[in-house]
């Protein structure tokens, strides 16, 4: 999974200055491409001042000492905004533009309607899951950033001492959910809350807003350290520790007592459009639930059938239940320290990136590491995660591993995890993006969940064809994880529209499953606190193994498999529909192509 700081929509929308809508209507002479420019330029200033966190990824330092603001006016503002930007790009004759710009005008369009229709739906009041949270974001806001100016940390201090303001804005529209019935339910409270009362700290140097602190660059007089570090322990004493400390009160307190036993996203008020519109998301596109469900109960068997095919390939005598029995408890699959297991994850993906130039012909410029998931996120935290690199900053993309309940994280399903988090998978593909060129900005740092998390799950796969998995244990950890996807349709579209139980679903996962217990825990709890994410997986997959299918076919002897890849990876993330068009318009260019050359 890649960990984009966002919640349902793709940009955390708040402010804008009424002014920049005074310069946006085109003049009568422009031509198509030059209303498209302006539209998209336009936007692109919008969302900087929109989503301060995610320009400062972008590079650009000028929003650095600020969060999101997300109150009732914001919200109003930002509707009648997209609204005018929606009604400018559909004025845009579409015939009148090149193939490149018509994809920047349906991926912006896609874009916004997706924001307004979340605005309308007021998904601000709940502002957090069991994976993402507007307080994560906050810590995280300038983590990997380039600091090396006292401007540079005086801007972070500022956002600290906006903590306050952000967190108190945020209870105010869980406030709201409370009042309409729209909360998250109980036992997704208990697991999170405990992580926020860890936030509060009796000294504000324990707290990890400090870590920049600890080390200042050398060139810093004296002074001038001691005062930032002052500074910093005052921001952090007087405004983040009591905000963190606010907000445990409220989610022990009030929210608790608010929050629902019930579990599934059609059950809340206006459920079933809130439903609807979390799968356009994380699908992009608009699929009934009830057929999502058919098609995860169809993969679930054909799976199944793999994997107890394999069961017997390596002659173990035993049912389905005894053989994950086994993988679950035996010592050997697992790591003794968490420096084991960092260190067989890294050995893992350099033996893939050996491999990658057979497989790709573009590979990106930026690095990237393995890095065990923070202490203080760890116990209540997902297997794994990709943290994008900020744009200019000074780290590589990091494939955060949990290190945590090491008798939970087993070394037979590390293979298909780094090639979903690492390459090819997540970094591989997100990289590319933000180093695609001739490209509006806002798609450099786009992330749509089905493109992107079908990617890795592709990627899974694909690591079958680059020879990377060993050994039989380490394809039914494949198998497993292919088989998690597909449980995840099941599942999901369960909790949420067929009001299925957390037990149910849990039985389904484990027996279904070689997962550890606490990953089919925690899983599960995630997917009933972010409805329709997880979906993504095995839809984005199917769609992605169709085209790759689609090609083979078309192209006969003339498929190129490099090629393939680097034109499915060519214009960074796109809605599956989009997707499919560009890719119907690379098999009609490479048919072209294999036949001009055979008249030659």
């Amino acid at each position: 999974m890649l960990r984009s700081g966002k919640l349902i929509v793709l940009f955390t929308y708040a402010l804008l200055s009424l002014g920049l809508l005074a310069l946006a209507p085109a003049t009568l002479a422009a031509s198509a491409t030059e209303q498209l420019q302006k539209v998209i330029e336009d936007h692109w200033q919008y969302s900087l001042q929109e989503d301060p966190v995610t320009a400062g990824r972008m590079g650009l330092t000028g929003y650095n000492d600020r969060l999101p603001a997300v109150t009732a006016a914001d919200r109003a503002r930002r509707f009648g905004t997209e609204q005018q930007l929606l009604q400018r790009l559909s004025a845009i004759e579409l015939k009148q533009l090149t193939d490149a710009d018509r994809v920047n005008h349906q991926l912006l369009s896609w874009v916004l309607r997706n924001s307004i229709q979340a605005n309308q739906l007021f998904l601000e009041r709940i502002p957090a899951n069991t994976f993402y949270s507007f307080w994560s974001l906050a810590l995280e806001a300038s983590s990997g950033l380039s600091m090396s100016k006292v401007a540079d940390y005086q801007d972070y201090i500022s956002r600290i001492k906006d903590f306050g303001r952000y967190f108190d804005e945020n209870i105010a529209n869980m406030r709201s959910g409370i009042k309409d019935g729209f909360v998250l339910p109980k036992i997704v409270i208990r697991g999170i809350a405990p992580t926020v009362r860890a936030q509060v700290y009796s000294e504000p140097d324990q707290s990890s807003l400090y870590e920049p602190f600890k080390k200042l660059p050398a060139a810093f007089s004296k002074a001038e350290k001691q005062q930032l570090q002052s500074a910093a322990k005052q921001a952090i004493a007087q405004v983040a520790l009591p905000a963190f400390a606010r907000l445990a009160d409220f989610l022990e307190g009030d929210y608790m007592q608010a929050a629902t036993d019930s579990l599934g996203a059609e059950q809340l008020p206006g459920g079933k459009a809130y439903y609807r519109h979390t799968i356009n998301t994380y699908v992009t596109a608009d699929i009934d639930p009830a057929d999502i469900h058919n098609t995860g109960l169809a993969e679930v068997k054909r799976i199944r059938g793999e994997m107890d095919a394999l069961i017997k390939d390596v002659g173990f005598s035993g049912s389905f239940t005894d053989f994950t029995t086994f993988l679950r408890t035996d010592p050997q699959f697992y790591a003794k320290t968490p420096r084991e297991l960092l260190k067989e994850a890294s050995y893992i993906a350099k033996r893939i990136d050996y491999r990658l130039p057979e497989f790709f012909g573009k590979l990106p410029r930026l690095p990237y590491g393995v890095v065990p998931v923070p202490a203080e996120i760890a116990p209540n935290y997902t297997t794994a995660s990709y943290n994008p690199a900020a744009i200019g900053g000074i780290r590589g993309g990091a494939y955060w591993l949990n290190t945590d309940s090491l008798d939970q994280r087993p070394l037979y399903e590390l293979v298909a995890l780094t090639l979903h988090e690492s390459v090819p998978g997540h970094h591989l593909q997100t990289a590319l993006s933000q180093e695609l060129e001739n490209v509006p900005q806002f798609r450099r740092n786009l992330y749509l969940s089905a493109y992107g998390e079908g990617w890795g799950l592709y990627a899974e796969r694909l690591g079958v064809e680059m020879g990377v998995y060993e050994n039989a244990y380490q394809q039914f950890g494949r198998l497993s994880y292919e088989m998690w996807r597909a449980c995840r349709l099941v599942i999901d579209t369960g909790i949420h529209s067929q009001g299925w139980s957390r037990q149910q679903a849990l039985d389904f996962l484990a027996s279904n499953t070689s997962l550890s217990q606490a990953n089919v825990r925690a899983e599960v709890d995630r997917y009933i606190s972010w409805p329709g994410q997880a979906l993504s997986y095995k839809m984005g997959e199917i769609t992605i193994r169709r085209l790759r299918a689609k090609a083979e076919k078309a192209l006969g002897n003339n498929f190129d498999l490099r090629a393939f890849h680097d034109a499915l990876l060519a214009n960074g993330a796109l809605p599956l529909e989009i997707l499919e068009a560009e890719m119907d318009r690379f098999i009609a260019s490479a048919g072209k192509n294999s036949s001009t050359s055979a008249d030659h």
